[in-house]
């Protein structure tokens, strides 16, 4: 990716991750009280993700699972609403805007995938991660696929994982703004 993309790619995170801040900051506050009564938790999640270069960040979500006393956890039909309505990604405005995360790009992964790429394929965190991206799009009934397995774990790792390293490579080498317009209007439009 050009210098040149990379500065207008981060002049429109910063523009949009702002305005979406200021127009929905009260209702994303609200959708956070509800999910604090629905959980009886922070109504926003936090958790340590990998992104660019490999540096560790916090990704910032609603909260849609429940702890149960053995230690389990449990999507609330609340929780399960937000996520279908992808809702709950909506805090992670404001690790578009503090520059942690952009628009468009790979999903931010846990540690056990990102980090342990090699050659090739760690162009990969040569960018910033995504709210959303090609791979994303992709696989949006990844949760449905992978409940369907019986091994899903076994199942993300050898099928999933490879597919989103091919398919997020292909949008770095291949990167132009249009197609991250194109991107949004997808993920937002549900096409």
């Amino acid at each position: 990716m050009k210098t040149s993309d990379r500065i207008i790619k981060r002049i429109f995170d910063i523009s949009l991750s702002f305005f979406g801040l200021v127009t929905l900051g009260l209702f994303i506050i609200s959708l956070a009280v509800l999910s604090y009564l629905d959980t009886k938790q922070s109504g926003i999640f936090k958790q340590k993700r990998v992104g660019h270069f490999g540096n560790k960040f916090y990704i910032y979500k609603l909260r849609t699972m429940k702890h149960l006393p053995n230690n389990n956890k449990i999507t609330t039909a609340f929780g399960h609403f937000l996520r279908t309505m992808k809702w709950d990604e909506l805090p992670q405005l404001w690790n578009v805007l503090k520059g942690d995360m952009s628009f468009v790009g790979p999903r931010p992964d846990i540690e056990g995938f990102a980090d342990t790429l090699e050659g090739g394929d760690r162009i990969i965190l040569s960018i910033k991660p995504g709210i959303t991206g090609p791979a994303s799009l992709y696989f949006k009934n990844e949760e449905v696929l992978l409940e369907q397995q019986p091994k899903p774990d076994e199942y993300n790792r050898k099928v999933i994982w490879p597919q989103k390293v091919r398919l997020n490579k292909a949008y770095i080498e291949q990167y132009s703004f249009s197609k991250d317009l194109k991107i949004i209007f997808k993920t937002i439009f549900n096409t």
